[in-house]
C-alpha cells in the first residue's frame, strides 16, 4: 500500500493483538516515526505482552522503511487497574454474559485509562498522533471502544494537555474479516501471515492449539470473532 508519509510521529497502542498489530503496520506506512506502548495490567495471561517483540521484530524484517520508522518500544505497569478491576480478563473467572449485559471480560475504564497514559508518553515523546484498534463494528460491546467514546477522549486529552491530540482508530468501522484484508492490502502474505501467527486474541492464553487463523482455545468470544472473521475474509471474491 503506497502512502505519502507525514513527517510525524505516532505512538500506536499495541497489546499484541490482531487489531493493534494491523493498526501499527498501518501506521508505519504513514508517519515517518512510530513508537510502540503496551500495557501490563495484571492481566490474566501475558501471552500478548510476550509476542509483542517478535511482531516488532518480524515487521522490521518485512520492509526497509519500516525498520527506519520504528522507534521505541514501552511497557506501562498499571497494576492497580487490575486490583480494582473483578473481570475474567484479571481473574480466573467464567466468561459470561454479566447482569449488566456486558461480558465478564469487559474491564471498566481500561481504554479510558490507557489513552490517559498514551497521552502522557505522547506529550513527552513529542507525538502528535495516537492510533489504537477500537472497533465499534465487529466486538464485544465494551463501550470504552465505541467512536464517541474515543472521540471525547480525543478532546479531552487535547484540552488536559493544552495540546493538540490526534486519535486515530483505523479499524473502527470495519470488521475482523475486513481487518484480516487490510493486513494483506497493507503488506500482502507476509503481514497476513503474521497476523495469523504470531498476533494472539485468545482470553485463556492458548498459543498450543493452532487454527487456520492463529493460536487459542477456539471457543472464548475473541477466538470465534476471530474465527468467523477469517473464514469470511477467506471466501471474499479475489481478483484472478
Amino acid at each position: 500500500m503506497s502512502m505519502t508519509i507525514q513527517n510525524d510521529t505516532a505512538l500506536v497502542l499495541f497489546s499484541g493483538g490482531q487489531d493493534s498489530t494491523v493498526c501499527l503496520a498501518w501506521a508505519l506506512t504513514r508517519f515517518s516515526r512510530v513508537e510502540t506502548v503496551g500495557f501490563d495490567y495484571g492481566q490474566r495471561h501475558r501471552i500478548e505482552l510476550d509476542v509483542r517483540p517478535r511482531i516488532r521484530e518480524r515487521l522490521m524484517a518485512m520492509d526497509a522503511g519500516w525498520k527506519a520508522r520504528l522507534g521505541d518500544d514501552y511497557v506501562v505497569k498499571l497494576d492497580a487497574l487490575a486490583a480494582i478491576s473483578d473481570t475474567a480478563l484479571t481473574r480466573e473467572t467464567a466468561i459470561e454474559i454479566a447482569d449488566s449485559g456486558l461480558p465478564t471480560t469487559f474491564v471498566p475504564g481500561r481504554n479510558l485509562i490507557f489513552f490517559s497514559f498514551a497521552g502522557a508518553l505522547a506529550y513527552r515523546r513529542g507525538a502528535r498522533h495516537i492510533v489504537a484498534g477500537m472497533c465499534e463494528t465487529d466486538y464485544s460491546g465494551y463501550p470504552d471502544c465505541r467512536d464517541d467514546t474515543v472521540k471525547a477522549m480525543q478532546v479531552a486529552l487535547g484540552l488536559g494537555l493544552d495540546k493538540r491530540v490526534i486519535i486515530h482508530t483505523p479499524l473502527m468501522w470495519i470488521d475482523k474479516a475486513g481487518t484480516f484484508a487490510m493486513a494483506e492490502e497493507i503488506g500482502g502474505a507476509g503481514l497476513l501471515d503474521l497476523v495469523v501467527e504470531d498476533s494472539h486474541s485468545c482470553y485463556l492464553g492458548d498459543r498450543t492449539h493452532r487454527h487456520d487463523w492463529g493460536y487459542g482455545c477456539g471457543e472464548c468470544p475473541a477466538c470465534r470473532l476471530r474465527a468467523r472473521g477469517f473464514a469470511e475474509f477467506k471466501n471474499w471474491p479475489r481478483a484472478k
